[in-house]
């Protein structure tokens, strides 16, 4: 029989999921205040959405589940991330509530300011719940990616969390970004130290030691640890001065197209701390550096790289993002990520990158 081989479970399988809410993004023409700006470029911003597109940019199978409104909005966010081959079919359309909009500056470089102005109470995605969200859709990758911003946008989002992150059979390995958003909290009603159980549950956790201590009141990397002891894979970002990765043997994950197994959190055997310094970069803009880097590491992780060559590819998934003025960028080919990635330590600490140091053809500065 002629004709195109049905595809095999395995080459559709999702690699990653990642449920939160994107917003549409209004960037400034120029450098100013908002008050000053004369007109903004649109385009997409969102901590889980932008997870998602730069998996799928890296060669991934991603998607991204959540609501948005039934409005031009939502029309553009969906057209724009499933154009970084995202899968949005479990997006879901909310004829009641619009979709979320914020607009920011671009940043000061002499004084590292910038305003952010965000329109999303009462937004489509903050109307998600257990009762509203298909579940068949979330269970259907290796990794299911969370954030703790969603926590904070009402009380039924924060109750969905606690259904995804809650041990279950055949429940994915739980990725969860804390992602603590002071500004959300302040009208929530609860306080961010539900952030602190949500973690607890999660299998493979991002904190920065800012928010830690912002949030829990939890200061320094090993302090962190203490205070998450559960998580199998514990990465606590240090700024410019890199990351800290706490794990524990784990399993490896489910192969494409196969239902996960039971999961626990601990893993056995002893921990492994692993400190892997920053790259210096000539940052364009900060924002998506974090969500970036979570790609980046989960992106190694789905590979099966060791700890510190995770942390090297969220590194530089970060530095691509920098570089840029928006959210999302194409990230560095897999070939040429891998082979910065393998560098000795004298020669990563020796790199500094800046605006377009992605392409094959570009040459890598060292300092």
């Amino acid at each position: 029989m002629s004709g195109t081989p049905a595809r095999t479970d395995a080459e559709t399988a999702t690699d990653v999921v990642c449920l939160g809410e994107s917003m549409v993004t209004f960037l400034p023409s120029r450098p100013g205040r908002l008050a000053d700006v004369p007109s903004f470029g649109r385009g997409i911003g969102g901590a889980e959405s932008n997870v998602a597109c730069a998996l799928a940019a890296a060669g991934h199978r991603a998607a991204w589940v959540s609501r948005v409104g039934a409005d031009g909005f939502g029309d553009h966010l969906v057209d724009a991330i499933s154009a970084y081959g995202v899968d949005t079919s479990a997006v879901r359309r909310d004829p009641a509530r619009p979709t979320g909009i914020y607009f920011r500056t671009a940043t000061d470089r002499g004084t590292d300011v910038h305003e952010v102005a965000y329109y999303r109470a009462g937004s489509a995605a903050s109307a998600m719940s257990p009762a509203n969200v298909p579940y068949e859709a979330l269970f259907t990758g290796r990794v299911l990616h969370l954030s703790g911003i969603t926590a904070a946008l009402s009380a039924d989002c924060l109750a969905l969390l606690h259904e995804l992150t809650a041990p279950r059979p055949g429940r994915p390995l739980v990725s969860f970004d804390v992602n603590h958003r002071p500004g959300l909290w302040r009208d929530a009603d609860v306080s961010p130290g539900v952030l602190l159980d949500l973690a607890r549950r999660a299998d493979l956790v991002f904190v920065g030691e800012d928010e830690a201590e912002e949030a829990w009141g939890v200061k320094g990397a090993a302090a962190i640890r203490e205070a998450l002891p559960e998580p199998a894979v514990l990465v606590v970002k240090r700024g410019a001065e890199g990351a800290t990765v706490f794990s524990h043997p784990t399993p490896p994950l489910p192969e494409p197209g196969l239902r996960p197994g039971p999961r626990s959190s601990i893993a056995g055997g002893a921990e492994v701390v692993t400190d892997v310094p920053a790259l210096r970069v000539d940052v364009v803009a900060p924002v998506g550096a974090g969500d970036a880097f979570a790609a980046g590491f989960l992106s190694a992780t789905l590979r099966g790289l060791p700890v510190r060559d995770r942390a090297r590819h969220g590194h530089l998934m970060a530095a691509a993002v920098l570089t840029v003025p928006g959210d999302l960028t194409d990230p560095p080919s897999r070939d040429r990520a891998d082979r910065l990635a393998a560098l000795d330590d004298t020669d990563w600490g020796r790199l500094r990158l800046g605006p377009g140091w992605t392409g094959d053809d570009t040459e890598v500065r060292t300092a």
